[in-house]
């Protein structure tokens, strides 16, 4: 039976609200964690049969190591293992069996990007550097507050003179196509960042996709792409361990179907089984944005401006199409460096992406897809058989275009660009399981259109735009309630940021200073929301 008065509730159990739980429970709140689903982790999950083990959404995580919100948690305790192929990060250049590697010691990389360039070693080198000289600072700043004044101020003191801050503010707003040109000569350097852009929905050529590629190349380089051991279910077990050690309830399989609102101010949740949890201070929803704005409180209430921004200005990103297959053995690609890596990109050169990215915005399937593939085995030999391969791979479909149809056609393109990378590639699937968008939403309800990061993380949906025109934070228009997913800044990834963002900013409403840290900002929200 469920408690019928606490101080807060969290509403999904995702990465986010699980790190919500921790950090009001860790506080001293009593807290009641409700997910829909039958068990933990939203898209954090993972499925074992035979012997084979599928990471059905998220699967490898950089953010989950390198982030100071998880780093705190100290998740390795609660049995949580990390495990990493021989090689971070393999780029396909092309079909003759070139390629761009990332290795684990960044000389190696060096070296590698330095035999068709000598220069691009050096530029990898300096780029390093420089990343790991302002990597604390910086991943504060993204990570772990908003504003971000104290951990900005450092960061500024890291790079010295204003002539730096001004030129470090100008790389982060490049586009990443440019930003390639402008750091490398050869082919491999501008095409490993470009793919590391396109994990995320920014265009080559549209403003802070450079942000993304540099960022998620210099975690590569810094912690590689981990993943979990045993399957990415055991990265959700170990945060559910970490709540319940702080003294939080967690209930699955308890849709959460209404949040009440009295005179401003959030008060109770109601459950499909038609129960009533009242709350003292807050509810955390661990939700997509249309989904709190647009079913679970009640459409009397939504301003009229925030109505009309989420009706036609939030914006999604790219529908996703997921194949996992059980392959007899190791993909025989051509580029021999990719037989050894955690990860594969197949896409061609940084201009061949740009193509790509420019397919994806104009409402075209692209011939040649970009595929980002997972040879988890590699990294953690118990995902199967002895001699066997766990892989999935995952490319996008354009905006708008999500039905089944097109996920198939982009599938079957998915499949004859493995083969004709890997030739003979075919001849090793012993099953393949495709997840169309529908399939992906059906599964979790925060991955609206098969989408990922819970909104495009495009200039335009980020930061006080994120997910609509506001404060950047998680307050909403109702007092104590607060959004706590991936639809605030700083966005998709699973590195704990929102939940966390949100959980601090309820302590900080619910205390002595309350009155003063949340009156002007929510009275403001209001007004920009009319």
């Amino acid at each position: 039976m469920l408690p019928r008065r606490v101080d807060a509730v969290v509403i999904g159990s995702g990465p986010n609200g699980l790190v919500s739980a921790i950090t009001l429970a860790d506080a001293g709140w009593d807290v009641l964690l409700l997910e829909a689903a039958d068990t933990f982790g939203g898209a954090v999950r993972s499925t074992e049969e035979g012997g084979w083990t599928s990471d059905r959404f998220s699967s490898n995580y950089p953010l989950g190591v390198a982030s100071p919100v998880m780093r705190a948690l100290e998740l390795e305790k609660f049995g949580l293992k990390w495990a990493n192929a021989p090689l971070p990060l393999v780029h396909l250049l092309d079909e003759d069996g070139a390629a761009a590697a990332i290795h684990p010691d960044p000389e190696d990389t060096a070296k590698s990007l330095g035999a068709e360039h000598p220069g691009d070693g050096e530029a990898w080198l300096r780029l390093y550097q420089q990343y790991v000289s302002i990597r604390e600072p910086l991943l504060s700043a993204l990570l772990t507050t908003w504003p971000p004044v104290g951990p900005g101020l450092k960061l500024a003191r890291k790079l010295g003179s204003v002539g730096e801050l001004l030129r470090f503010a100008r790389f982060m707003a490049m586009p990443m196509h440019r930003m390639g040109q402008e750091l490398f000569t050869g082919r491999q350097g501008p095409a490993i960042m470009a793919g590391n852009a396109l994990h995320a929905d920014a265009p080559l050529s549209g403003s802070v996709s450079g942000t993304m590629g540099w960022l998620l190349s210099m975690l590569a380089q810094d912690v590689g792409y981990p993943v979990a051991a045993g399957g990415s279910s055991a990265f959700s077990t170990a945060l559910v361990r970490r709540a319940e050690r702080s003294g939080a309830l967690l209930t699955s399989g308890t849709p959460v179907t209404g949040v009440a609102v009295s005179a401003g101010r959030v008060t109770a949740v109601h459950t499909a089984s038609g129960e009533t949890i009242s709350v003292a201070r807050a509810v955390i929803a661990d939700t997509s944005a249309p989904a709190l704005y647009g079913e679970l409180l009640p459409e009397a209430l939504i301003p009229a401006g925030l109505r009309r921004d989420l009706d036609d200005r939030f914006e999604w990103d790219y529908p996703t199409v997921k194949l996992n297959f059980r392959l007899s053995g190791p993909i025989p690609w051509k580029a021999m460096e990719a037989r050894s890596a955690g990860v594969v990109h197949l896409g061609g050169t940084a201009d061949d992406l740009v193509h790509v990215s420019a397919d994806l915005d104009t409402g075209r399937i692209p011939a040649q897809p970009f595929l980002l593939i997972g040879q988890t085995t590699k990294s953690d030999p118990s995902r199967s058989p002895e001699g066997s391969e766990a892989v999935w791979a995952y490319s996008h479909l354009p905006r708008g275009i999500a039905d089944d149809a097109a996920a198939e056609k982009l599938a079957g393109r998915m499949e004859r660009a493995i083969e004709r990378f890997a030739p003979g590639f075919g001849d090793l699937v012993i099953a393949r399981d495709l997840q169309r968008p529908s399939a992906l939403e059906s599964s979790n309800a925060a991955l609206g259109f098969g989408a990922l990061g819970g909104g495009t993380m495009q200039l335009h949906q980020q930061l006080v735009f994120r997910p609509t025109i506001g404060l950047g934070s998680a307050r909403t228009f109702v007092t104590g309630l607060y959004l706590g997913s991936s639809a605030i800044h700083p966005g998709g990834g699973v590195h704990g940021a929102c939940g966390h963002l949100a959980a601090r900013t309820a302590i900080r409403d619910a205390s002595f200073l309350g009155p003063v840290t949340r009156t002007l900002p929510t009275a403001a929200l209001r007004q920009l929301q009319r």
